[in-house]
């Protein structure tokens, strides 16, 4: 039995009222599918769903999450295949749909993630577990009740420098642990920005991601040379991660906020 849902982009999709076998193509997805005990529906992931380690090993990989292999796709007969907008290509979405039904879920904000979870577990039948696992995540999220009174941009990639813009997941994360992202202006979601303009900007912090580009500690004094002022810290970049990550994230934003806080005090 079938039923009509809209996905998050307004499309609508004839999906299984029961699906048994789920494909994702996008990390966060598949961490949240596992964390709503649907190990035994997940028939495929793409290489970069990692997470969780000692589980997600033993699912086929389908490709990346901007190419995917369709022979193999199809050959694993999936009845549900999970996208989510920014990871994901519109032409892959087009491609998949001759498949099997794609919803297309989308995350710009923390509350967007919250969405993301009840929608999991509305499309498979875990809506009980979904409401626990929001319930838990909220929990040991950081709450917004501090104000943004730091300016702080998270660098996402190295030539170009790459920065969060406003319409992303993250930069709502920063809001909530007191940043203020002076790149949030704009259209663009992963702006590609200047040395002159980071240094314009007047960055209390700088925030250098492990990933997608893998900065580490001999970045900083790249940065260091032309923000001579700001306080530059290496950051995990799981940690902003929505979805299920958000149950261990919460504890370490806290960390962060907290350690940033006293710096910049110091320094002052």
């Amino acid at each position: 039995m079938t039923h009509s849902i809209t996905d998050h982009l307004g499309r609508q999709v004839n999906i299984s009222t029961a699906p048994k076998r789920i494909i994702s193509i996008c990390p966060a997805i598949t961490e949240t599918l596992f964390a709503l005990g649907l190990e035994e529906e997940i028939v495929g992931r793409t290489k970069y769903c990692i997470f969780p380690k000692e589980m997600v090993e033993k699912v086929p990989i389908v490709g990346g999450t901007k190419e995917v292999n369709v022979d193999t796709i199809h050959d694993l007969q999936p009845d549900l295949i999970l996208a989510e907008k920014e990871e994901n290509t519109e032409e892959i979405v087009l491609a998949l749909e001759k498949i099997a039904p794609v919803f297309v879920l989308e995350v710009q904000k923390i509350d967007d993630s919250y969405r993301l979870i009840e929608t999991l577990g509305l499309l498979t039948n875990r809506v009980e577990a979904a409401n626990r696992l929001i319930t838990s995540c909220k929990t040991s999220f950081p709450d917004r009740s501090c104000k943004q009174n730091l300016n702080a941009a998270y660098v996402i990639w190295r030539k170009p420098y790459m920065v969060v813009g406003g319409t992303t997941y993250i930069n709502d994360v920063l809001h909530t642990i007191g940043f203020q992202n002076p790149f949030e202006k704009g259209d663009a979601r992963y702006p590609s920005v200047t040395k002159e303009e980071l240094a314009d900007a007047n960055l209390d912090v700088l925030l250098l991601a492990s990933e997608p580009f893998p900065y580490q500690e001999k970045h900083i004094a790249e940065f260091q040379s032309f923000l001579p002022n700001t306080k530059i810290i290496l950051v995990d970049g799981e940690m902003f991660w929505y979805g299920a990550k958000m149950l261990v994230s919460g504890e370490y934003l806290v960390k962060l906020k907290k350690e940033i806080e006293t710096s910049t005090k110091k320094k002052r």
